[in-house]
């Protein structure tokens, strides 16, 4: 079966799941179809996903502060 055709809007609209790595095969292959052939919304996807790759990189770097992830976790058990 050919995948449907997304316009800019659905595409856009799937963009955030689509770098997640939290859509389907064949949503996925609808969003990589429209990103090969629309110049707007590759270069949208670019941008958020420098973005996405800058905020790791940041995150990477940023010391936490003693005891955080066990008072996370406690919270997070209790929730």
């Amino acid at each position: 079966m050919k995948p449907s055709r997304l316009s800019c809007e659905e595409t856009f609209l799937r963009l955030d799941d689509y770098l997640d790595r939290r859509l389907d095969e064949t949503e996925r292959t609808e969003v990589e179809l429209h990103l090969a052939t629309c110049e707007v919304c590759a270069r949208e996807y670019q941008f958020e996903s420098r973005v996405i790759a800058e905020v790791k990189s940041k995150l990477g770097r940023v010391d936490v502060p003693a005891g955080l992830a066990e008072r996370v976790a406690k919270r997070l058990a209790g929730a």
